[in-house]
């Protein structure tokens, strides 16, 4: 299975170009829906929903629909995992309530959660409940990308069967020498300048495309994805990609061309939701 998304739902500056002219916040969900696959699900890293939230999503989504929240920072970005792990078994509980709709965890890690850290990792993913919550793993400390850490984080992980989330940030940096502004001159979080390191530690994939809000600066990136993507579907991985940029309001257009790409590629990738909408005549169109 593929699944395709953004970080959020709830941007209004979609409103007139993503979302109809007429759409209404309470809408958001279902509109989104409508047109992508997946959510990254960005909110619960901020705030912990409660069950009547958790019941409306799943009232507002189809059952094909997927989201794929992070772990609240609350509990990922205190220090040592481990001592947060009663905490997190509520939060999974209470997002057990979306049922099938329910797709991987993904646990984000701050630059301060280094190598010296690989058992208190171990420890909170051995009590993870990974046979009905799968779980990823971002993580950030630039000594995880180096050996023996990069070896013992993949031995890791695979012996669980725990995803290792792929960010991938080389077009906010690389296009940086080719006379373009910086594209997170003006964003409050910049991303990670770390390797890319496509590395499959379980049945699924979570992939971070950071993409440059100028397109076709991204095109190298797409073109150099679209086989790896293609080979991970085809051998029945399931492959969640998530698009990011600096410019919100241009990541469903980025994604939109992302997929077109890989349906050329893969011609039996199901046509993607958005694509049956008719396009209305009174919206603005970035698109």
């Amino acid at each position: 299975m593929f699944y395709l998304g953004c970080a959020v739902w709830a941007f209004k500056d979609w409103v007139g170009n993503f979302y109809p002219t007429t759409a209404l916040p309470r809408q958001f969900l279902q509109l989104y829906c409508d047109r992508i696959t997946a959510v990254e699900g960005n909110t619960t890293f901020y705030n912990i929903p409660d069950a009547d939230t958790v019941d409306r999503w799943a009232a507002h989504t189809p059952e094909t629909f997927r989201f794929c929240p992070k772990l609240p920072r609350l509990y990922s970005h205190q220090g040592p995992l481990l001592p947060h792990l009663e905490g997190t078994q509520k939060f999974l509980q209470t997002l057990q309530r979306l049922g099938p709709r329910l797709g991987p965890i993904f646990v984000q890690l701050p630059p301060s959660y280094g190598p010296d850290r690989l058992s208190d990792l171990q420890d909170f993913l051995t009590q993870w409940p990974r046979a009905t919550v799968p779980v990823a793993v971002e993580v950030r400390h630039a000594a995880w990308f180096q050996e023996p850490h990069t070896a013992r984080l993949t031995d890791l992980l695979t012996r669980l069967g725990v995803g290792r989330v792929l960010l991938d940030s080389r077009p906010m940096y690389d296009g940086l020498g080719d006379g373009l502004e910086d594209p997170q001159l003006t964003s409050q979080r910049r991303k990670p300048k770390v390797p890319l390191q496509p590395i499959i530690t379980a049945p699924f994939t979570l992939v971070r495309y950071i993409s440059h809000p100028h397109r076709p600066t991204n095109e190298p990136y797409i073109q150099e994805w679209i086989p790896r993507l293609t080979d991970w579907i085809t051998q029945g991985i399931d492959t969640y990609l998530f698009i990011h940029c600096p410019d919100e309001v241009q990541s469903p257009a980025i994604a939109r061309h992302f997929y077109h790409h890989l349906q050329t590629a893969l011609p039996t990738l199901p046509p993607l939701p958005w694509d049956a909408i008719p396009p209305d005549p009174s919206q603005l169109t970035l698109f």
